[in-house]
């Protein structure tokens, strides 16, 4: 059977692909990739579709051997990367032989990295979707995230597939302050001027509150005067602010529904970049306009069609 046997699954693997949709008035959040530049990047250098599932890695410390021949690209925070003990640059397709073993080492910059292979992994679908929810035990294999000694199966490939991404599209993990644009929500009227100043004039710091379901940030404290507000749905991106003052910006695993009052949205392209930000880091927040972000939006999107 063609695949990769998995030697080590590292700290923290999972299997993704682009999420569950339209079931959030059931309760299934919508999971998927947390850095869709990195892993959609992977898919098309493979010339993959776009909904192909893929392995996020977090940490590293993964190794893989290979049972028949195919082709993988990799894509995301910089690391070491070996083929057969032999370093291997990211951003570009290998060619895997039978036997060939695969090792994600340690990350240098970002957290996580992206392993495509040729058509995806052969694993079936749960509501729609490969990814994996451990809260909801969803997706993946078994709901859980990737254990040692477990199969990956696709598909056996002998085409030439060589893509390499161009240097000055490969982006860089290690800005000191990553800026945050935000698209402010029709809840900022309880958020005073002087509240809002606070919020776009300060510095803030990720802390170990972060995760695939949110970003808890710790720096001045913004005050509504919401007291608190039903429950309501809640959008990628959407940046809470709790009764201690300190913004959450929810993401790919966020819960459903919520009742934190909410000064605005982080726009989703920057939620990618969030996702490879370390405990410790700094960000800010800027304010952009719906028409702005609308056309950045059209503009990432537009490279993967």
């Amino acid at each position: 059977m063609s695949g990769f046997e998995v030697l080590k699954s590292g700290y923290f693997t999972l299997l993704q692909d682009r999420g569950r949709f339209s079931l959030m008035y059931l309760g299934v959040t919508q999971s998927g990739i947390m850095d869709e530049y990195a892993a959609l990047m992977a898919q098309k250098l493979l010339h993959n579709s776009l909904d192909a599932n893929i392995l996020e890695i977090v940490f590293g410390n993964v190794e893989l051997k290979a049972t028949s021949n195919t082709y993988i690209s990799i894509c995301g925070a910089s690391l070491e990367f070996f083929i057969n003990d032999e370093p291997r640059d990211l951003w570009r397709t290998h060619h895997i032989k039978a036997g060939d073993t695969i090792r994600v080492g340690k990350m240098i910059q970002g957290q996580r990295v992206y392993l495509a292979v040729k058509d995806g992994f052969a694993i079936k679908k749960e509501l729609g979707s490969n990814s994996t929810t451990i809260k909801e035990q969803l997706g993946g294999i078994n709901g859980k995230a990737i254990s040692t000694n477990e199969f990956l199966p696709y598909d056996e490939c002998n085409e030439i597939l060589y893509s390499r991404l161009s240097q000055k599209y490969i982006p860089s993990y290690d800005e000191e302050i990553l800026v945050l644009r935000v698209v402010l929500s029709y809840q900022e009227e309880s958020f005073s001027k002087k509240e809002k100043e606070k919020f776009f004039g300060s510095v803030y710091t990720v802390t170990n509150d972060f995760n695939r379901m949110a970003c808890k940030l710790n720096g001045e404290k913004i005050n509504s005067k919401l007291d608190g507000i039903i429950s309501e749905g809640i959008s990628f991106g959407a940046v809470q602010i709790p009764k201690d003052g300190q913004p959450i910006v929810l993401l790919k695993e966020r819960q459903t529904i919520g009742g934190y009052p909410k000064i605005g949205s982080v726009l989703s392209i920057d939620c990618f970049k969030l996702a490879q930000r370390k405990v410790g880091s700094k960000v800010k927040f800027e304010p952009i306009d719906i028409n702005s972000a609308q056309k950045k939006l059209k503009n990432f999107y537009s490279i993967f069609s």
